[in-house]
């Protein structure tokens, strides 16, 4: 129970993105007594996206604290194997699941629904809205929405993803903070022609990999995931077709499901397209401004992001309970104490691209003997502590609550 310095019921707070970050900083700020409001620009809280896993003392201590870790087990997908296959769909290299799929796994969709049935009737939820502009003063922030009516907050958080409105308002576009890897990525869902059940396949030729999963055991369906090597491309990040086209150019004549996962491409509502990239900001706060999760220190894919970012949500909770508010020593002790885990978490996906999609045969053929070998039992403990080393690089305080 919080004591009354630590109680934030005076406190106001709009949060920008109801995905994972923001959901996680609305539990943890309603766990104080925090005012709290998310809008989010999508018309409903949105379901599916790609599974997402934990792994770590660090993440489980923060899950625990959030009072959510048994939900997330109950909710996880259960994901076994993902095997590396050639062209014939024959086994090159056998990837048990703690290696892709951490201590648990879960659907970020079911993440995002789990703590916003936990904080709905706390927190005001305000959809298909955005902000249009900001206005920091020394008496809290002016904000204006696309929906008209404007309102002042004391303080205001962006957790709006790796193409952060919020940020580009506050802290200046994007292009000064995103840092390209030279790969792009993009996932929908297909028909389940292998017959998949909670396994996964990975196909690569040099500069591009598909791979196929299903997370959830529905005999019909399996989920696609596409990765190519590539300059940067110019697109409309708003026009589905024209992406549909690059994928269709850039995986033409791609063997084993190449086809299959083609023709499933021209009927996909879902389709997810961007390029494998991060966010580096020179500051995570700004005034009465914070940033959290992707808008601050993202990755597209391999960085622990959803980690990152339920480890960023409460220990910015935390440090705001501590503060009594004050959010000036806050936000300094979020930064100090986030920074760097960030970094190191963000490290490993510069990685996630030259996996699935190595760049020449020669490279194909040394990604799987490391894979074999690191896969095999007498490795299997050390693989272990090497994938936790980032996930637990960081002392919590004890923190209110």
């Amino acid at each position: 129970m919080t004591n009354k310095r630590n109680d934030l019921g005076h406190l106001t707070v709009l949060i920008s993105g109801a995905s994972v970050a923001g959901p996680a900083l609305a539990l943890n700020l309603a766990r104080y007594g925090a005012r709290v409001t998310v809008v989010e620009k999508a018309p409903a809280l949105r379901g599916g996206g790609f599974a997402v896993d934990f792994r770590g003392h660090v993440h489980r201590e923060v899950l625990t604290g959030m009072g959510i870790w048994d939900e997330i087990h109950a909710r996880q997908t259960h994901m076994g194997r993902q095997i590396v296959v050639d062209a014939a769909g024959s086994p090159k290299v056998d990837l048990p699941s703690e290696m892709m799929s951490g201590d648990v796994e879960i659907f970020r969709g079911e993440l995002a629904k789990i703590m916003y049935e936990r904080t709905e009737d706390r927190v005001e939820y305000v959809f298909d809205d955005s902000i249009a502009s900001l206005t920091d003063t020394s008496d809290g922030v002016d904000v204006t929405f696309d929906s008209g009516p404007s309102r002042r907050f004391d303080l205001v958080i962006g957790a709006d993803g790796l193409h952060s409105h919020t940020r580009s308002l506050v802290f200046g576009d994007e292009s000064r903070y995103l840092r390209f890897f030279d790969h792009y990525v993009a996932g929908f869902e297909v028909p389940n022609h292998l017959g998949l059940d909670r396994t996964g396949r990975v196909y690569s030729e040099p500069g591009r990999a598909i791979a196929l999963g299903n997370y959830d055991g529905d005999p019909d369906r399996a989920g696609a995931l596409l990765v190519f090597r590539s300059e940067r491309l110019s697109y409309d990040r708003r026009d589905v077709a024209a992406q549909k086209r690059i994928l269709a150019e850039r995986f033409a004549g791609m063997g084993w499901e190449g086809p299959n996962v083609l023709k499933a491409l021209e009927a996909a509502d879902d389709l997810y397209f961007d390029a494998i990239a991060q966010i580096h900001v020179d500051r995570l706060t700004r005034g009465r401004v914070a940033l959290l999760g992707d808008a601050g220190y993202g990755a597209t894919m391999g960085g622990m992001g959803t980690g990152v970012a339920v480890v960023g949500a409460y220990v910015l909770a935390g440090e705001l309970a501590l503060a009594g508010g004050d959010h000036r020593a806050a936000f300094a002790a979020y930064e100090s104490r986030i920074r760097d885990f960030a970094k190191g978490c963000q490290k490993t996906s510069g990685n996630a691209g030259p996996f699935f999609a190595p760049a020449t045969e020669r490279r194909i053929r040394s990604r799987d003997r490391m894979y074999r070998l690191l896969a095999s039992r007498p490795m299997a403990a050390f693989f272990k502590r090497i994938t936790e080393k980032s996930a637990t690089n960081i002392k919590l305080p004890e923190y209110p609550g």
